[in-house]
């Protein structure tokens, strides 16, 4: 049997959203995960966004009630409150409340509109919520952690205000100070190894555990407020490695630096998963490289990245309760590769079960060629990182200029 027959053996068509959710609900049978990860392989391609809001009707039906995306945590709440309701112009809510220029890609206003339609007229309960899960850095920039340590500041009581936390202004500096984009490529130009970056990191672990330790007084009157507290805490201590590892000249520099925004990542997507766990489970939709399970890589100007993702750092929490389906699309791509072959086998879009993908592929199978910039193919090994993957073949791969 060729692999091409194998493959269209196992694989299942999903042209239309019918489909895709009777491919879904074959996936989920007998168990319904706490947090579904779609991926894709690059930003900006028009069809990757556009399945997500397909599968996202689809899961609602079954219960979802959240989704999030790699964008601003704090950023994405103001899509949350447009979307649940509020007073809003829907121009400036894609501008402010995506990071990343993210609200210029095709399909996430037809995303936002579709929210703000489906959850008029029903209850908080039943309405589905928007979610951010990034860190608020930039490719080559972090911002300085002012921001969350003010807020954590004032949402403690004064009596509970950690001492260290007396001096912040000093300690902060300009702002410029520690958004320097050369910082990214050359660890001497980052505020990163300072004595005034050290002793803020006492200062954010001082206000982490003032805020955990007043938790059984100050979450139950305020539960909405002490989760945002909780989450600017994370973001102080997250940003504060992040801006540490900067500043150090280590061959594996980017790899650390890619793994630490990993964790505040994975931080965030465990807190939404704990806030959302009474409603219902939740939609995850990113890049590929930062929910699959397996190592992941990416070339960083001379040097090969390579850590551990998001999804792999949940997927050690959640266990069985996370799944992920990856995607990928060439339909130009050469024989004998993953996207050859996967191509071979259908003309629209197909979902394939990861495990039996796997099997049907000879162990000569290599790895297409990019169909541009930023798109990182799917290998044969990543494969065993995910529990399905859906292949676009009817796309021209172009990408929108989201970032203009």
């Amino acid at each position: 049997m060729s692999t091409t027959t194998a493959l269209r053996g196992i694989g299942r068509e999903i042209g239309d959203a019918a489909s895709l959710g009777r491919a879904v609900d074959e996936l989920l049978a007998g168990a319904e995960p706490a947090l579904l990860a779609l991926g894709e392989p690059t930003h900006g391609i028009r069809a990757f966004p556009l399945l997500r809001n397909e599968l996202l009707a689809h899961l609602v039906e079954r219960g979802y009630r959240s989704i999030s995306l790699e964008i601003d945590a704090f950023a994405a709440s103001v899509v949350d409150d447009y979307v649940t309701g509020g007073a809003g112009d829907p121009d400036e809510v894609l501008k402010t409340g995506f990071s990343h220029w993210f609200g210029h890609v095709p399909g996430n206003r037809e995303l936002v509109e579709w929210l703000r339609e489906h959850n008029a007229g029903r209850a908080p309960q039943d309405q589905v919520r928007f979610h951010g899960f990034d860190a608020p850095t930039e490719t080559t920039s972090a911002p300085s952690p002012r921001r969350a340590l003010t807020a954590v500041i004032d949402y403690l009581p004064p009596a509970l205000r950690p001492a260290s936390s007396h001096d912040l202004d000093a300690l902060l500096g300009e702002d410029d100070d520690w958004t320097n984009e050369q910082a990214m490529y050359d660890a001497a130009a980052s505020i990163g190894g300072s004595d005034r970056a050290r002793a803020l990191r006492i200062v954010a672990d001082d206000l982490a555990s003032a805020l955990h330790r007043a938790a059984p007084v100050l979450q139950p009157a305020d539960p909405a407020g002490y989760r945002l507290a909780a989450a600017y805490a994370r973001t102080a201590v997250g940003l504060l490695r992040y801006h540490a590892a900067m500043a150090f000249a280590a061959p594996d520099r980017f790899g650390t630096l890619l793994s630490l925004r990993a964790e505040m990542m994975a931080d965030n997507l465990l807190a939404m998963v704990d806030e959302e766990r009474h409603r219902g489970p939740s939609l995850v939709f990113a890049h590929n490289v930062h929910l699959q399970r397996v190592p992941s890589t990416m070339q960083m100007g001379p040097e090969d990245a390579t850590w551990g993702s998001a999804g792999a750092l949940v997927a050690l929490t959640l266990g069985e309760r996370y799944v992920f389906v990856a995607t990928d699309a060439n339909p130009q791509a050469e024989p004998g590769t993953l996207q050859g072959e996967l191509a071979a086998a259908t003309t629209r879009r197909a979902f394939f079960p990861a495990p039996a993908l796997r099997a049907a592929l000879p162990a000569s199978t290599g790895t297409g060629e990019p169909i541009l910039p930023g798109h990182l193919p799917l290998s044969p090994a990543q494969v065993d990182g995910a529990d399905a993957v859906i292949f676009v073949a009817d796309t021209d791969g172009q990408r929108v200029e989201y970032w203009r």
